[in-house]
């Protein structure tokens, strides 16, 4: 869908808002809700939007019904009203809302294909491992990817989760040999890459109230290493 992008605080952007729901681009870095800590986070920036856009008297209602991981950014929706939360949490429940990634990986991916493995988190480092193997604990995981195009031994990959584990994209494609640029995590570090590229770049789903299909797309960012494929 086509719309004016507006900047607001600490690089959100809005790509679309109606009385039901706010598409936004989570900056890498920004929290998708406060974790009691003074960082930065969507949801009370957007409240913050929305009280003061519409001198809104009172405690904002915004609905979270999806998250992004810290370190990536990309496109979010967001309820406006309760009805409107319920709705697009039934979607995501049934796996109606399709969100794409985008992502850029260390050495030359060529082709298509499909990554299977296992996957466990260690929720008191915040750490997942990867297993070829099926294992007491570690959850059945896949995804499908697409090499876009490879330069100075680096390939923009477009993901689709067939799982939705936690630092799925990162832990799989870092196990499989292809980390994600800027990881140190699963990767290593590189001193020309602030942020992990790693993008939810395309997010489709239902209108909870209009019930037409919306498609939304992010802009390739401008800084490296995605400036290499823009």
């Amino acid at each position: 869908m086509d719309s004016e992008v507006t900047v607001i605080r600490d690089g959100v952007k809005i790509l679309y808002e109606d009385n039901h729901i706010i598409v936004a681009i989570k900056p890498a870095g920004v929290l998708s809700q406060s974790d009691g800590s003074n960082s930065p986070d969507m949801l009370t920036i957007l409240k913050e939007y929305i009280k003061e856009k519409y001198s809104k008297p009172g405690e904002v209602y915004l609905g979270l019904v999806h998250r992004l991981d810290r370190p990536v950014s990309g496109l979010m929706v967001f309820a406006r009203t309760s009805k409107a939360a319920s709705r697009l949490s039934e979607q995501i429940r049934n796996r109606k809302v399709e969100k794409i990634y985008r992502c850029i990986t260390e050495g030359v991916l060529e082709g298509s294909g499909r990554l299977e493995n296992y996957i466990s988190k260690d929720e008191s480092k915040n750490i997942v491992t990867v297993s070829d193997k099926e294992k007491p604990g570690y959850k059945a995981s896949y995804l499908d990817y697409k090499a876009i195009a490879s330069k100075d031994g680096l390939t923009l990959v477009e993901v689709r989760l067939g799982t939705g584990r936690s630092h799925q994209i990162r832990a799989q494609m870092a196990h499989n040999g292809y980390p994600l640029i800027g990881d140190q995590k699963y990767g290593k570090k590189d001193s020309r890459v602030k942020d992990i590229a790693l993008e939810a770049y395309k997010l489709s789903f239902e209108h909870p109230v209009k019930r037409e299909i919306i498609t939304f797309e992010a802009p390739v960012p401008l800084d490296y290493p995605w400036s290499l494929f823009a």
